[in-house]
């Protein structure tokens, strides 16, 4: 692809923003297109539930170029967080390309691109791109259980949410919640309910390891997600070096360190006198995904102000005079002015139409993405955010800077053929390893480091040997991959052309809202200083670049938005703002597969 063309990116949270800085510095036109009014996705604060903050600390959730504020405490809220997304668009100055409150709503490819229909608040609208990046997060599309009796209870007064649609604590003030499911986001409202609530009950169907922030002095959870040592302790498909050892001969070892973690933990959080032993053995903790004990939740427990029903699931809601209440599938009948659902996400694109969505997933539902970016049947198109893990900022990062170099010709990609298998063999791997349970072959954890590693093969760079080894001791700093990049600039030896695959034309299926938007007259760390992105406009291939030789930190965390000041700069025309394109004579034309440039 050529600096002319345009990309199309939908969702301005950590992977958006990070691509669309990546790209717009490559010289792609960019515009990002997000749904909500401000920036940030899951730290958006129209789905920040009470009680929401990073897992990890702001030393190692953060982009490899900007750092958090020095006044953040340690572990930043969901506030905070969405206000350093805030910052990361002004310092960039990314403003320019961000169309927020503009939701897509269908996106169909057509021989030059997609085109897009979007929704803002004039109405609905036609746009286009050459290049699409799907950033929409796999925790942006609720999984809303179906309870008999819902509608009775709500009559009766009974407020039924999902955990993303819990935003004012002030709500349960009073009243009795009742919390369904045991990850992070259960116990993260039940605690921060817990102290406003007339009651508060956690319903958890299955009971979870957690992993105290803290075990001992100067063992954190840190140093088993996020070093080397900590994560080769897990088995992944391909284990090289000491991983084989730990996984072959030396595992007792690895079974042994297991084992103290989970004493440690069970006695650090009193679970024996709680009775909220999970069973199953510790290292299960990392089955998609962390889970990281809520500070003050077994505390809560212990206090009463928190009840776990362990082992049962909601078999019905119901609402009589007398009030609500929830009916358990072990005969227990709880009573319940709320009920939040902290049941996951549904991970899908919903924009898309379903004969594309079957061109991107398996018979499972199963994400069928090389490195989670690219599609092995859908051309023009890209994932960014689809390996989600503790390390989320710097993996987008690294996998921003991945998809420009496929743009760009420089990633010499392995056969259609040796891609397809490799998926095949991960996904089959990550059914086997989790029960499942990896949110449709979306998640990394704990493997974020195998993730980053591979794609900076791709793109022939690697950390200095000394920053590798500490890595294996010390958590990982982000800012050790700051100026990588700019070493992967040459082009790389292609590999040979292929003839093109045949794709036969989709079937007579269209997206409920296209056929009438679209009628056929229709118009339409070796590296000390840090290199920021001239602007986040669309400049001319003569355009000046201003390199930054100090790193800049996000203000306070009263960063709001609007008030960032959008950089000056040279003219430029953002793309689907100010043209309409016509309708193509075909949906899905014969000859609408594309050759990455490192193919020819």
């Amino acid at each position: 692809m050529t600096s002319g063309n345009r990309i199309a990116i939908v969702g301005a949270g950590i992977a958006g923003l990070s691509s669309a800085k990546v790209l717009s510095r490559e010289g792609f036109p960019v515009e990002v297109f997000d749904r909500a009014p401000d920036v940030g996705g899951v730290w958006s604060a129209t789905r920040r539930y009470p009680g929401l903050r990073t897992l990890n600390s702001k030393y190692t959730y953060r982009f490899s170029d900007y750092a958090m504020p020095e006044d953040y405490p340690r572990v930043p809220d969901g506030a905070q967080m969405q206000a350093y997304l805030e910052g990361y668009v002004h310092q960039f100055g990314l403003r320019e390309n961000l169309r927020l409150g503009t939701e897509v709503v269908a996106a169909d490819p057509v021989d030059s691109g997609w085109l897009l229909e979007i929704r803002d608040e004039t109405g609905v609208h036609r746009t286009s791109c050459d290049h699409l990046v799907v950033a929409n997060g796999v925790f942006s599309e609720p999984e809303m259980p179906d309870y008999r009796g819902a509608e009775t209870y709500l009559a009766r007064g009974g407020q039924l949410y999902h955990s993303s649609e819990f935003l004012d604590i002030e709500q349960a003030r009073g009243k009795s919640v009742l919390v369904v499911g045991y990850g992070q986001s259960a116990c993260d409202i039940a605690e921060a309910v817990s102290h406003v609530a007339a009651a508060t009950t956690v319903v958890a169907r299955r009971l979870l390891w957690k992993m105290p922030r803290k075990l001992s002095t100067g063992l954190d959870f840190e140093r088993l997600f996020l070093t080397r040592l900590g994560e080769a302790h897990f088995r992944y498909h391909s284990p090289r070096g000491f991983e084989r050892f730990l996984h072959g001969a030396g595992h007792s070892f690895r079974d042994t360190d297991f084992d103290v973690l989970q004493e440690l933990a069970t006695k650090k959080l009193g679970l024996r006198d709680l009775d909220l032993v999970p069973e199953g053995r510790f290292e299960e903790i990392a089955q998609s995904t962390a889970s990281i004990a809520t500070e003050g939740f077994f505390e809560q427990v212990r206090d009463g102000r928190i009840t776990v029903l362990r082992d049962t699931t909601v078999t019905e809601l119901s609402g009589t005079p007398a009030g609500c209440a929830v009916w358990l599938s072990d005969g227990q009948v709880v009573p319940a002015d709320i009920v939040v659902c902290a049941t996951g996400f549904q991970q899908r694109v919903p924009f898309l139409t379903p004969y594309i969505q079957r061109r991107l997933t398996d018979d499972d539902g199963n994400f069928r993405l090389y490195r989670h970016i690219l599609p092995t049947e859908v051309p023009n198109l890209t994932f960014a955010g689809y390996n989600s893990s503790l390390l989320g900022a710097l993996s987008a990062e690294v996998g921003a800077h991945w998809t420009a170099a496929l743009l760009r010709g420089r990633l010499a990609l392995p056969s259609p053929e040796e891609r397809s298998e490799q998926i095949d063999t991960r996904l089959q791997w990550m059914s086997a390893g989790t029960g499942g349970h990896h949110a449709h072959g979306t998640t990394i954890t704990p493997f974020a480091l195998h993730n980053i590693d591979e794609m900076l093969a791709d793109l022939k760079l690697r950390l200095p040997l000394g920053t590798r080894l500490a890595q294996w001791f010390r958590p990982v700093k982000p800012a050790a991959y700051r100026g990588l990049w700019e070493r992967g600039q040459r082009p790389a030896e292609p590999t040979p052309p292929e003839p093109p695959a045949e794709v036969a034309p989709a079937p007579a299926e269209t997206h409920p809202a296209t056929a009438e938007m679209y009628p056929p007259t229709a118009e339409m760390h070796p590296a000390t200083a840090e290199v920021r992105p001239a602007t986040a406009e669309v400049r001319p291939a003569t355009a000046e670049v201003r390199p930054a030789t100090a790193e800049v930190r996000p203000g306070s965390a009263e960063v709001h938005l609007g008030s960032a000041e959008v950089h000056p700069g040279a003219a430029g025309v953002r793309p689907g703002s100010a043209e309409t394109h016509p309708a193509p004579a075909g949906r899905y034309p014969a000859g609408w597969r594309d050759r990455y440039p490192s193919q020819r």
